[in-house]
């Protein structure tokens, strides 16, 4: 047969290419099957001890067979490299569960929302767009349920460490403030009447300092626009993530920074 062009000049074959995660998941095989042939031998050596004939038998057996390998070193090398592939097929088996793994992951993470304009929605709209942040990170149970005699409430769910969140929502525009009086409302009823772990008022028109002040008396979270833009848009972690955990039995209001 002719050889290849490759051959008559000397070329040596091409390498396959190095992979550093192929080859230390391959070495992590080989130690398990070494680990797992030495607890093997260790077990025969006592057996041996117990039941010395049998020992000797399966001593002689291991010689006949190392015999027939060294009279078939061709054929053992074969073996040898399909051992060798097989190893390196479940490797790469194993390598490809796990990137599927994550790719898995990768696609259930949360993507963040691209940019809304809060200010321009009707007070109904922006309540739902609060609600589907809410359940975008983690708070499944988030719904609705302000309107008439909600008693300041206009959010409810669930964080997802149990904690209940309760949130307001103040659609106002640029120049109009959510004010004292309307924390001081909220304040009435988020713990008293809601049960609230964590009180939050999202305003897009922002706050006056008396609010913020009486927010923070009182443990009541305050997102104004840009706040609720980094929430909404992936830069700042969601509202329950930055406020501290309550211990059971206590007051909310007590764990404000």
């Amino acid at each position: 047969m002719a050889r290849s062009l490759r051959e008559r000049v000397g070329v040596p074959e091409p390498r396959t290419r190095f992979d550093l995660r192929r080859t230390t998941f391959g070495f992590a095989l080989i130690a398990l099957i070494l680990a797992g042939g030495g607890m093997g031998l260790r077990a025969a050596w006592r057996s041996a001890g117990r039941h010395p004939v049998a020992a000797a038998l399966l001593i002689v057996l291991a010689l006949a067979a190392l015999a027939v390998v060294l009279r078939r070193r061709r054929r053992a090398r074969r073996v040898a490299a399909a051992v060798t592939d097989a190893a390196y097929g479940i490797v790469d088996a194993g390598l490809a569960e796990l990137d599927a793994a994550e790719a898995a992951r990768a696609r259930g993470r949360a993507e963040p929302a691209d940019p809304v304009d809060y200010a321009q929605l009707d007070p109904y709209a922006f309540e739902e767009a609060v609600a589907e942040l809410c359940r975008r990170d983690g708070c499944a149970d988030a719904e609705v349920v302000g309107g008439a005699g909600d008693l300041g409430a206009d959010v409810l769910g669930t964080t997802p460490d149990g904690r209940r969140l309760v949130v307001q929502c103040k659609r106002y525009g640029p120049d109009n403030r959510a004010g004292s009086q309307d924390l001081q409302r909220f304040g009435g009823t988020c713990y008293a009447v809601h049960g609230a772990d964590i009180a939050l008022v999202v305003s897009t028109g922002g706050f006056t300092e008396p609010a913020l002040d009486y927010a923070e008396q009182c443990g009541i979270l305050c997102y104004g626009p840009e706040e609720l833009a980094a929430w909404s848009e992936g830069g700042a972690p969601p509202p329950w993530d930055t406020a501290a955990a309550v211990p059971a039995g206590q007051d909310a209001r007590l764990s404000a920074p």
